[in-house]
């Protein structure tokens, strides 16, 4: 099935059901608060400030003015993409839909009193709090590596100017010189994904540093999409990529950013560029809110709400949901599903079953697109994969370059969802 943008607003957002009316006389409007403005946290203000008819007062948190996609940011280091066209400012989806956008970090949640602090000072109440906080990093994942040292080995898994200084130093690096990335172990966002990454990194330097190395550093011993990658890069980058998995001791690495080396089971390489994707876990707010269990914040499937809180909903990269993968479709379909469930909570309008879908693309080479998705019910204990597809080895051309511009109406679509 082909997806456009029309297909993908048209589908996804058939969960939102009908229109609430608005609440009558001079009752002061129950208060729906979201943290976290990338695809969950963006997709969730405004499909509850549009499907509420205004009957529901949303405030959306969020410290940056310009939100940067992480997915397609691989596109932006293969020379596909500018830096610009991941750019979205939040001004359209502020006016349009009555939301106020506050720009500011949430500091702390008064599960209690229903308030959450700002770092700039006070604080904003809620009835119902939806947090979409991404992505933090677990301290010590990789042996040398810190945040402290993300500019001489950028992780650039938050989007904008981590993915523009990994950029740089693949530009910097030496004729025949060799970059290194450290892959995350799962479970870890899935765009921008590593393997398409390494894909669009060897897609660059075949280009601009054809004798340059890749070599890959894996606590894993198979990755999403394996076989598609592994075929594109003996075909399209012969002897470019070095893949070493859990077997040959990728998950024993060590990095010394002053001196660019790193170790992987002993054996020091010389890196020239280095991209460190660390184990992750739920953005640092669910932590601080005691909503977590161990690095992920659980929910209830059906309806995103933290099993500790059922006056707060957590969507994305953050959620122990169970199947779906931590993607910005994902983040997109969950907020859809927790925006419905807030506005019945706060209007008692109509609730309907949870449906959940995901597609994640990759690009392997010019005009060269995979994908791989699936659709999901909720149970009891989780989201739960029922129906899944994959690209196969050996397609032709033309379905590859089919793919590929699915991809980019794909993109235009849930942006256009997320910021109107």
């Amino acid at each position: 099935m082909t997806l456009t943008r029309r297909h993908f607003i048209g589908t996804t957002a058939a969960v939102a059901g009908t229109l609430a009316a608005p609440m009558l006389g001079a009752q002061t409007r129950p208060r729906a608060v979201v943290i976290g403005g990338g695809a969950g946290g963006a997709t969730a203000a405004r499909y509850i400030a549009k499907d509420s008819g205004g009957a529901i007062d949303v405030t959306l948190i969020e410290p940056s003015r310009s939100y940067y996609t992480c997915f397609f940011s691989n596109l932006y280091l293969g020379g596909f993409r500018s830096i610009d066209s991941l750019a979205h400012s939040y001004g359209k989806l502020a006016a349009d839909n009555d939301i106020n956008v506050v720009h500011d970090w949430a500091t702390g949640i008064d599960r209690d009193a229903r308030t959450v602090a700002l770092a700039g000072g006070g604080s904003i109440p809620y009835d119902r709090l939806i947090i979409a906080p991404g992505i933090g990093f677990i301290d010590d994942a990789v042996p040398g590596w810190s945040v402290a040292a993300q500019n001489a080995m950028p992780h650039a898994y938050k989007g904008g100017s981590q993915t523009e200084i990994l950029k740089a130093r693949i530009a910097a690096m030496p004729e025949g010189g060799t970059f290194v990335m450290v892959a995350p172990p799962n479970p870890y966002r899935c765009p921008p994904g590593p393997y398409e990454r390494v894909s669009m990194i060897a897609h660059y330097l075949r280009e601009a540093n054809p004798t340059a190395k890749i070599v890959v550093a894996d606590p894993k011993e198979k990755f999403s999409k394996m076989a598609l990658f592994q075929e594109g890069w003996n075909d399209l980058y012969p002897g470019m990529v070095d893949w070493i998995g859990s077997d040959f001791g990728g998950g024993n690495v060590e990095v010394r950013p002053d001196s660019m080396e790193v170790l992987i089971d002993g054996e020091v390489v010389k890196a020239d560029a280095c991209n460190v994707i660390p184990a992750m876990k739920a953005g640092q707010i669910a932590h601080a809110a005691a909503l977590t269990e161990g690095n992920w914040a659980p929910v209830v499937p059906a309806t995103m709400q933290s099993r500790m809180d059922e006056n707060i909903h957590i969507l994305g990269d953050a959620a122990a949901q169970g199947d779906m993968p931590k993607s910005g479709f994902a983040a997109n379909s969950q907020a859809k599903v927790a925006a419905m469930a807030v506005r019945g909570a706060l209007t008692g309008s109509r609730v309907f079953p949870a449906k959940f879908s995901n597609t994640c693309w990759s690009l392997i080479d010019t005009d060269n697109g995979v994908k791989v998705g699936a659709s999901y019910i909720a149970t009891d204990e989780k989201i739960a994969s029922v129906d899944s597809f994959i690209s196969q080895t050996g397609e032709a051309g033309d379905l590859r370059a089919a793919t590929y511009r699915e991809s980019l109406g794909w993109y235009d679509a849930i942006t256009a969802d997320m910021f109107g």
